[in-house]
Order: structure tokens, then C-alpha cells, then sequence
């Protein structure tokens, strides 16, 4: 196990190390891990051959430790040292009656507890007996007092979370909500305006149908003004054809003339 823990170091000093896993490391007991890892949160003893906690040193800042799949049947005592203890694993170990599970009812912060395999389960009203005994916990072999699986429980807390969330304290709804619809609404806005190109394209055709009728009423004012000439001309030439008539010797003349 020593060897283990200096490898897991990685050169770092126990100090700094919050988090620290020594799976199958083979030993009977705790040996080389020390009240220098006072920053330790997470620690994982899994398929060690642990026979007891003896050696576990004082870890005050520990929340979450492994013990799975070892031989621990009693001494959980010696876990008083980490106060802050909120997740405890013994499942697969060699626990037999509730008299060995009394030290943890002295922990005001153990939420979970997993004690699956041990010979502990198999006695009458078990769940029952080990929520009464640890009034923190709230979770036992992964389900809580109700037998609804921790994911369960977990997911309608964040359902809601997610519903409280749509609300603020005082009842009233989210600036963030406000700000999406009228992002919304802008968007709106921006898809019915019909935009620069539709305006310039509009103005465009206005111009062009505009030259084209002026060009329509251009030809419309030339042919009324060449036939207002032929007309003029028609009712003109009806005079000049008697004047014709007089200069050459009509009637008139020629009796002057004869005269």
C-alpha cells in the first residue's frame, strides 16, 4: 500500500491531494496513508483484503470512502476521526449485526450508506432498524426510505429545481424569460419587414412604369397634335379651292372682262 500511495502522489504533497484511489493495492491494513492528506475529500479502498480500519488516520476534510469488496467486520469506530464523512461504502464486507453499524449514528452528516452483501441485510426489518439508527441518512443500498432508487430521487429534485427555477423568490418571472421573448418578438419583427432589396426593387418598377407611360403619353400627344393639323388643313383647303376659282375667270370674271 505504501508503494501504491507514492505512486499516486505523482510528486505532489499530501496536502494538495484531495482525491486519492488505492483499488487492489493488497493489504490487511491501512499502512503509509497518514494525517498529512488533511485536504483528502475522496478515498477509495476497493478489493484491498482490508480485515479492520485500524491505522485509518484522521482525515477531517473526507466525504466519500470506498470500502467494498473487503473482509471489515467490525471497528468502524476508528471512522469517528472524519466528521464530515457523507458517503460510506462497506457493501461485500463481513458486517453481521446492527451492533456493529452503532458508531455510524454518531455521524450528523452521512447521507448514503451502502451495506449490499453483508449479512447485516438479512435480518428482519433491516431498513427500517438502520434509518432509525442513523438519522442523517438518507439513501441505504442506493434507495431511500421510500425504496425509490437514488437516480430517481436525484432526477425529480432537479425536475424541480428546474421548475422553482422559472421563478424567482418573490413570484415573479425571470428578467432571462422576458429577455427571450422579446428576442423572439424581434425576430418577429425582422421576418414581416420586407427588408432593403424588396424596397429598392419596388422603387425600381415605380420608375420604370413611370417612363414607360411618359413614353405612351409622348406618342399619344404627337399623333392628337398631327391629327388636329390634318383637320386644320381639310377645313382650309375648301377656301383656297374657290379663290382658285375666282383668279382663273369664273363666272364673275368673265363678265368683267367681257365688259
Amino acid at each position: 500500500m505504501e508503494k501504491r500511495i507514492e505512486l499516486e502522489k505523482r510528486g505532489r504533497k499530501p496536502g494538495d491531494i484531495k482525491e486519492l484511489v488505492l483499488d487492489n493495492c493488497r493489504s490487511t491494513q491501512i499502512v503509509g496513508l497518514t494525517n498529512e492528506f488533511s485536504a483528502l475529500e475522496s478515498l477509495s479502498l476497493i478489493n484491498v483484503g482490508l480485515t479492520s480500519l485500524k491505522g485509518f488516520p484522521t482525515l477531517s476534510s473526507l466525504k466519500k470512502l470506498e470500502l467494498s469488496d473487503n473482509r471489515i467486520s467490525s471497528g468502524l469506530n476508528l471512522l469517528d476521526s472524519s466528521p464530515k464523512l457523507t458517503h460510506l461504502n462497506l457493501s461485500g464486507n463481513k458486517i453481521k449485526d446492527l451492533d456493529t453499524l452503532q458508531p455510524l449514528k454518531e455521524f450528523k452528516n452521512l447521507k448514503s450508506l451502502d451495506l449490499f452483501n453483508n449479512e447485516v441485510t438479512n435480518m428482519d426489518n433491516y431498513r427500517e432498524k438502520v434509518f432509525n439508527l442513523i438519522p442523517s441518512l438518507r439513501y441505504l443500498d442506493g434507495y431511500d426510505a421510500d425504496d425509490c432508487e437514488v437516480d430517481e430521487v436525484e432526477e425529480s429534485e432537479g425536475e424541480d429545481d428546474d421548475v422553482n427555477g422559472n421563478e424567482d423568490g418573490d413570484g415573479e418571472g425571470n428578467d432571462d424569460d422576458s429577455e427571450e421573448v422579446s428576442d423572439e418578438d424581434e425576430d418577429d419583427f425582422l421576418d414581416d419587414d420586407p427588408g432593403l432589396d424588396a424596397v429598392y426593387k419596388d422603387k425600381i418598377g415605380e420608375s420604370d412604369d413611370e417612363d414607360y407611360m411618359g413614353e405612351e403619353e409622348e406618342e399619344d400627344d404627337d399623333e392628337d397634335n398631327e391629327d388636329e393639323e390634318q383637320d386644320e388643313e381639310e377645313e382650309e383647303s375648301p377656301v383656297r379651292g374657290k379663290r382658285r376659282k375666282i383668279d382663273d375667270g369664273g363666272p364673275d370674271g368673265g363678265e368683267n372682262q367681257i365688259a
